[in-house]
């Protein structure tokens, strides 16, 4: 676990800021699982340059981490060191130019995709049927029913660790397989433009609706989860492998592989993030001795054992 004691360490100098800053802040209602310890340091800007003013400003040495609504997150039961930036609402804003659509990082998916289909823009459905915002889904180019977020991309604003605002093109992003390989770390997504297709307003909220009832039914999204917990192999759906390998409803403590699809898991109850994460090895060890498949993992394990 974090120490509690104070002394001159890099989260004793912090610079001033206009948001709110909590230490010792609890982060386990912030995320899907509702599992895991806290945050030694939790930040939400009051906005842009709140952001870069602090980043500019911390010591060098200070970690800084991000988070967004923990909806593909799992946060270690010793917490996160450093500093915590969640997003405030002000970095939720949804803006339509023709075709075009400018989203804060902190806007939820699902609000994207309602927003594109009020303008008449298509080929931002998918993104109904995609849990938490815009940041993550750019970090992890999100995607499902056979779209990702590379395939409307356009550019995204991001701040890095001295403090600067800079914008990324699609080549610079280099999206691959559920990952956004750009060249550099310590940056802090706060926007993003993406562009579809015309289409009719109705006709585009009818195809969300059917993304929105297939998840529904095929998805514990109902449940304490972290979405999917594998990617898939080339050739392979991840929970084909999970279930082949007789993995459906194993448990560990309060964890559970969803029996509803093995591809997710759940919290029954008040289980621990090590139980969540010993689990999901566990189904990893199965599956490997079962189909010599090594299954790599989606959901973003964050923190201290």
């Amino acid at each position: 676990m974090m120490s509690s004691s104070h002394g001159s360490g890099p989260c004793d100098m912090l610079p001033p800021v206009r948001g709110s800053i909590i230490r010792g802040a609890p982060l386990k209602d912030l995320v899907w699982f509702r599992a895991g310890g806290p945050a030694e340091i939790l930040f939400r800007p009051a906005d842009a340059d709140d952001l870069a003013a602090f980043l500019a400003a911390r010591p060098e040495e200070l970690r800084v981490s991000v988070i967004g609504v923990g909806s593909n997150l799992l946060v270690r039961d010793g917490g996160i060191p450093g500093v915590v930036v969640r997003l405030s609402s002000a970095f939720g804003k949804i803006q339509t130019d023709g075709l075009r659509v400018r989203a804060g990082a902190a806007a939820l998916d699902g609000a994207v995709a309602r927003a594109a289909a009020d303008a008449g823009i298509a080929g931002l459905e998918f993104l109904r049927g995609v849990p938490g915002t815009i940041g993550g889904a750019l970090k992890m180019n999100a995607g499902c029913y056979g779209r990702e977020i590379k395939d409307i991309f356009v550019e995204a604003v991001a701040i890095d660790e001295k403090g600067n605002k800079i914008r990324l093109s699609p080549a610079e992003m280099d999206f691959a397989y559920r990952k956004a390989r750009w060249p550099r770390d310590g940056l802090i997504f706060i926007e993003a433009v993406f562009e579809g297709t015309a289409g009719d307003p109705a006709a585009i909220r009818a195809r969300m609706e059917e993304l929105s009832a297939s998840r529904e039914a095929s998805q514990p999204i109902k449940s304490k989860t972290g979405g999917s917990t594998f990617k898939n192999p080339p050739g392979h759906k991840a929970w084909a492998l999970v279930d082949q390998a007789g993995c459906r409803g194993l448990m560990i403590g309060a964890a559970q592989v969803s029996e509803k699809h093995t591809n997710f898991l759940i919290n029954t109850g008040e289980a621990s993030a090590t139980d969540l994460e010993a689990l999901g090895e566990e189904v990893r060890r199965r599956v490997k001795e079962k189909s010599g498949i090594t299954l790599e993992w989606e959901i973003k394990r964050v923190g201290i054992v």
